[in-house]
């Protein structure tokens, strides 16, 4: 059986276990050449738990790089020192947003291998279980590549640890293997019969059989598209963009769910975690950064912004932290429990995602009524008048607004100002404050190729 050769030569995949009920989560073994329906089960499951092992954190540190949040922690000064004020340690928080999306892959790998043989299941049952972990995997490797902009990373790292290390793609290169890596997977699901042989996590309901994932895969493959449109494939990314998110769970009709999608979820059962974004809002070390209140929209002649009364909470002290000292009247309650789940993908992006779309492809009508529909059923603002009166560039900005607090706190915003080439556009405390455009690339990696 081959396995995953990463450069870190990884053996053990990351903590914290789901409602898995498998026998040891944290350290599952390799599966075997004919895995039975119950190493599948467990397979399956362990590789949505690794997946999960790192996106709290990345909610965290990139809403700092975005400026949506801070974090004062008076044991690790890292979260200012490095995320704000000077340059990347490789070896430190720079090596961030990596490891574990690796160890998710290898997880998917070990199942792909095998699974041709799995005599215990049938021919539909393998390929519906081929195509959960190649979204799966796909969707790890968005996340590499969100983090990274550098240049390129390893993609092929399906190999014997005998091999030389995978060599690293350009960027662009691997979010095309991405996009067809996502069109595979959704052939796999089509052909994979009306039921899974295995059950899904609670935030996968409703999307928990074959048909219902295929679903998510295209809300993912449909984001891709909208990345890959925004970072250099243009109209035609766009156009497939259109076409898949269609395919997907997107809704704006009257009373539409907003919140409808696919979760990371946590719990205080036993052998489970709780949402580590979850702290008291008064006393938590993870506050929102004061610009998020500075920019909030409010609807004549007083309202502000649901969205934004939703997420955030008045703090009772004022917070300071860093030197020079920063200071924030505001906390958290986005995750207000020990059980808020994380989006991994939800309707309200797909809207937003769709309006970008149809903005790139000079629909500012379309564009328009996307943007004002989130802005009033889930803001409970008032429509912008003449939005699809404006520049390409104009209604683009009042589409990264609503994004702004639409997914505030779910690891969008440093990402979409990014790509969308505004990054010089986030705020600094400090004229000395930095502003990363990009994680690099681990120095272990860098030291394994020489």
């Amino acid at each position: 059986m081959k396995a995953t050769r990463l450069l870190l030569a990884l053996t053990v995949l990351g903590a914290g276990a789901c409602e898995f009920n498998t026998t040891d989560p944290n350290n599952p073994s390799p599966i075997g050449q004919n895995p039975s329906k119950t190493e599948v089960q467990a397979a399956v499951l362990g590789i949505i738990q690794a997946a999960r092992t790192d996106a709290s954190n990345w909610n965290l540190t990139t809403g700092i790089l975005g400026r949506e949040a801070y974090r004062f922690d008076g044991s690790e000064p890292r979260y200012i020192s490095e995320l704000l004020q000077s340059p990347w340690d490789p070896g430190g928080f720079g090596a961030g947003h990596w490891l574990a999306e690796y160890q998710a892959i290898r997880a998917a790998n070990q199942l792909l291998d095998v699974i041709g043989g799995a005599s215990a299941l049938s021919a539909e049952e393998r390929q519906a279980t081929r195509g959960v972990a190649e979204t799966m995997k796909a969707h790890q490797f968005m996340m590499i590549l969100m983090g990274h902009s550098e240049d390129s990373i390893p993609y092929d790292v399906d190999r014997p640890y005998s091999d030389p290390p995978a060599p690293f793609l350009t960027n662009n290169a691997v979010w095309d293997s991405v996009a067809a890596r996502l069109d595979s997977a959704a052939a796999d699901l089509t052909a994979g019969g009306a039921a899974f042989p295995f059950s899904l996590p609670a935030g996968f309901s409703g999307f928990d059989t074959p048909a219902g994932f295929l679903q998510f895969n295209r809300a993912l493959k449909g984001a891709v598209d909208v990345y890959r449109g925004s970072l250099y494939c243009g109209n035609p990314c766009y156009t497939s963009a259109l076409t898949e998110i269609g395919a997907s769970f997107i809704d704006n009709s009257v009373g539409a769910d907003m919140f409808l999608g696919v979760y990371f979820n946590y719990s205080t059962n036993p052998g489970d975690i709780s949402n580590p974004l979850h702290q008291n809002p008064q006393t938590g070390e993870n506050i929102v950064h004061p610009s998020v209140g500075d920019s909030v929209g409010v609807k004549a002649p007083a309202d502000t912004d649901l969205r934004f009364l939703a997420k955030t909470v008045p703090l009772t002290t004022t917070r300071t932290g860093g030197n020079p000292t920063r200071s924030t009247d505001l906390g958290w309650i986005r995750y207000g429990s020990t059980d808020t789940p994380i989006p991994i993908i939800r309707n309200e992006e797909l809207i937003l995602l769709r309006a970008e779309a149809e903005n790139a492809l000079a629909n500012p009508t379309a564009a328009a009524n996307d943007a004002n529909y989130v802005r009033m059923n889930s803001g409970g603002l008032d429509s912008i008048a003449n939005l699809s009166a404006q520049t390409q560039a104009q209604i683009l900005g009042a589409i990264l607004v609503e994004r702004k607090y639409s997914l505030l706190y779910e690891g969008h915003r440093w990402f979409d100002m990014r790509r969308t080439g505004r990054i010089n556009q986030v705020i600094k405390d400090f004229p000395a404050d930095v502003i990363h455009d990009t994680y690099p690339i681990p120095i272990d990696e860098i030291n394994a190729r020489k």
